[in-house]
């Protein structure tokens, strides 16, 4: 039996008759009366009734039928998967990134995955995590790293939980200090993300829920700008610990009693099957997490000296 008899049975059950079926396979009737004899004496069953000149599936030809649809699929979808897999040679991955983790976050990462698949293309589209998530939704790009909680309408997998820090100038007079409660922190003059950006929506959360009337003395989308406002002496600016300690000595660090914490997740549009190149990135950024978190673990259980 072979995957041409199958298709010759089905193409017969489906026309409901050998002339029409020889016809759109492009073979003589008799050499398809021939190949699906053969298949009936393979199976020891009669798989069509023939009375009166009319072709009718057996009740043994139903269920074969049944079955060498599901083989053929079977086939396809095995067809398909290795011309994903050799698709890999070629692609584009068109993803996302946050300022702040396109910086200090994810270089080495693209260029290890650049390294492993040479021949991909890498398409990164800067924006705040509220605007990725937007243009996910909306097709604009495929996917993306959004921040805080995951939306309904997508899929995603956790790839960060990063600590939110508070920068001030080395000057300041709390800068001493290497944690400090929340209200003392809120009450400085801010130096604010515009709305939008998931770092300004937990500061004013956390503000709005403690009665805090918070100042802000200037906003920007451009995190390293309110990192050198902080430095400059114009107020308290709210960063990502990995961007705030990204440059030692500019400015002070401070933690928030309680501390703040911001989740990250690469996300894609739900039941939206990802190209082979985009689920190749996703694969392999759980992969190089995997490994950044144990080595984060053991940095933290045996600090250098």
């Amino acid at each position: 039996m072979d995957l041409r008899q199958l298709k010759f049975f089905l193409e017969i059950a489906d026309c409901g008759g050998f002339t029409k079926a020889a016809e759109k396979l492009f073979i003589a009737q008799s050499a398809l009366s021939t190949a699906i004899k053969k298949l009936e004496e393979e199976l020891g069953a009669e798989l069509f009734s023939r009375q009166n000149k009319r072709i009718a599936l057996t009740y043994e030809g139903e269920i074969f039928a049944l079955r060498a649809r599901e083989i053929l699929k079977s086939v396809d979808s095995a067809g398909q998967e290795i011309a994903e897999l050799k698709s890999l040679i070629k692609g584009e991955v068109r993803v996302g990134l946050t300022p702040m983790l396109s910086s200090f976050f994810f270089p080495k990462i693209l260029a290890a995955f650049k390294q492993q698949y040479p021949s991909l293309q890498i398409s990164v589209q800067g924006d705040s995590a509220w605007n990725i998530q937007r243009k996910i939704e909306t097709g604009e790009i495929d996917m993306g790293i959004i921040a805080g909680e995951v939306p309904d309408g997508l899929d995603s997998h956790h790839i960060l939980r990063e600590e939110v820090v508070a920068c001030v100038s080395r000057s300041h007079p709390l800068a001493g200090n290497r944690k400090l409660p929340r209200k003392k922190l809120l009450s400085q003059p801010l130096l604010q993300f515009k709305a939008g950006y998931a770092i300004r929506e937990i500061i004013d959360d956390i503000a709005r829920k403690e009665g805090i009337g918070t100042v802000t003395a200037a906003e920007s989308n451009i995190f390293s700008l309110l990192k050198n406002l902080a430095k400059e002496e114009l107020g308290v600016a709210f960063l990502l610990k990995m961007a705030a300690s990204g440059t030692p000595n500019e400015v002070a660090v401070i933690s928030c009693d309680p501390q703040i914490y911001l989740n990250h997740f690469i996300a894609w549009k739900k039941n939206t099957r990802l190209s082979p190149a985009n689920r190749a990135f996703v694969d392999f950024l759980a992969s190089e997490l995997d490994e950044y978190y144990m080595l984060k673990r053991a940095a933290e259980t045996f600090p250098l000296p």
